[in-house]
């Protein structure tokens, strides 16, 4: 597949899986009570951040692999099938101990767990189609998910409990889940099946999961934290800032864990780190250009969207638009320190994940919630400086050849 094809193909097949995610929210919000739809959420959650997991163990060391045809398919091969054993692993304990607890949202996270090897496995598919330069096959699978998904909910009655909806959404991507089994299949039957990798010690993904870990658990607990010992306002209010860019965490989120196989179709590294900065510039200016259109919002218009957050939330728009920015100037960063050594993102997203978190709580101390935004930004701005000037000191120190990244990245079996 041409290039150009395959970047089409692929920012297609995130955009899907980005409008399936919020039509799923939105489709369950309508057919649900206030209460069953919290509890919804809540397991929603649940799932979000165990999905979070499941990528950076698996599916983000796995973009980052080269080498033979063959070794390259019985990886992916081998990604897919861990994913799904681990999360049957995970799935059915949990809906073993919540079976005794009492309450819906308990009821919901029993059929959480009997779904999970569904969800995680689909999702799973996307890396493994990724990697094989197959964009085509992830999209196919995911329009096919997001159609299945829309149809099943359309025809749930208003009303419907938290667990009924939880097992409608996770059975409705069994169809793509099939059809991506039979994708691979075609493409990898007969590879070596070669699991052991994925536990030994020096596999990447547990740095990615730490990653994952402090750069996420670290933001939300401190916006918590804030709200708890400051005032409760805060949480709605930058809560309510960063809701309005959700559109462009899918985007950063999408260029860090499918970005690699696509870069890699440029002859040189030189040429990929120029590319990445420029995906950085285009990223940078798509979020100061939907800051941009949120400010100038009309008030009713923004009411329809946050309700009474609305206007606590509008004053933050410079700050949260110029600390987003700074985001896709840093991710682009963290990309191409991916791409050049995987092992050096941990020790950054660790220190300027509590760098951020310190100016946070310092501009909250000088100039309240406005303050605590652009603390963020300040945060975020100092991450992308230190993640651009690793990736230039690491160009200046002529790195070894690309097999050596590889061999890192995913250690092949004895």
């Amino acid at each position: 597949m041409r290039a150009r094809t395959a970047i089409v193909c692929s920012v297609a097949d995130q955009g899907v899986a980005a409008l399936t995610n919020i039509l799923v929210l939105v489709a369950a919000a309508r057919l649900s009570t206030v209460a069953d739809f919290a509890r919804f959420s809540a397991v929603y959650l649940v799932f979000t951040v165990l999905l979070g997991v499941s990528g950076a163990y698996t599916g983000q060391p796995l973009v980052l692999r080269r080498g033979g045809d063959e070794e390259t398919a019985g990886a992916c091969r081998s990604a897919v099938l861990f994913t799904v054993l681990a999360a049957a692993a995970v799935g059915v304990p949990l809906a073993a101990v919540c079976l005794f607890l009492p309450g819906d949202t308990s009821r919901a996270l029993v059929v959480l767990g009997l779904v999970l090897p569904v969800v995680l496995g689909q999702d799973a598919m996307r890396y493994a189609f990724s990697t094989l330069h197959l964009p085509h096959a992830a999209l196919a699978g995911d329009t096919l998910r997001l159609a299945c998904v829309l149809g099943a909910l359309a025809v749930q009655p208003y009303g419907t409990a938290a667990a009924r909806l939880v097992l409608v959404w996770g059975l409705s991507a069994l169809p793509a889940l099939l059809l991506s089994a039979v994708l691979l299949h075609r493409r990898a039957a007969g590879t070596p099946l070669r699991m052991r990798v994925l536990l030994k010690r020096g596999h990447l993904g547990r740095r990615f999961v730490v990653e994952f870990g402090v750069g996420n658990a670290t933001s939300q607990l401190s916006v918590l934290g804030l709200g708890a010992v400051g005032n409760p306002l805060v949480v709605g209010a930058l809560r309510g800032a960063t809701t309005l860019f959700g559109p462009l965490n899918v985007l950063y989120t999408s260029a860090t864990g499918f970005g690699p196989p696509l870069l890699r179709r440029l002859d040189g590294e030189r040429r990929r780190v120029r590319a990445t900065a420029a995906l950085a510039v285009m990223l940078a200016a798509t979020a100061a250009a939907w800051a941009t259109v949120l400010a100038l919002l009309p008030d009713a218009a923004g009411r329809q969207l946050l309700g009474d957050t609305w206007p606590t939330a509008a004053a933050l728009l410079p700050a949260t638009g110029s600390q987003y920015a700074a985001m896709a100037v840093g991710t682009c960063g963290l990309l191409a320190l991916r791409m050049l050594d995987p092992r050096t993102t941990l020790s950054i997203q660790v220190v300027f994940s509590l760098t951020a978190v310190a100016f946070m709580a310092g501009g909250y101390a000088l100039g309240g919630v406005p303050g605590a935004a652009w603390g963020l930004c300040l945060g975020s701005l100092c991450k992308a400086a230190a993640t651009w000037t690793r990736v230039a000191r690491i160009r200046r120190r002529k790195p070894a050849p690309d097999e050596a990244v590889t061999a890192d990245a995913l250690p092949s079996a004895p």
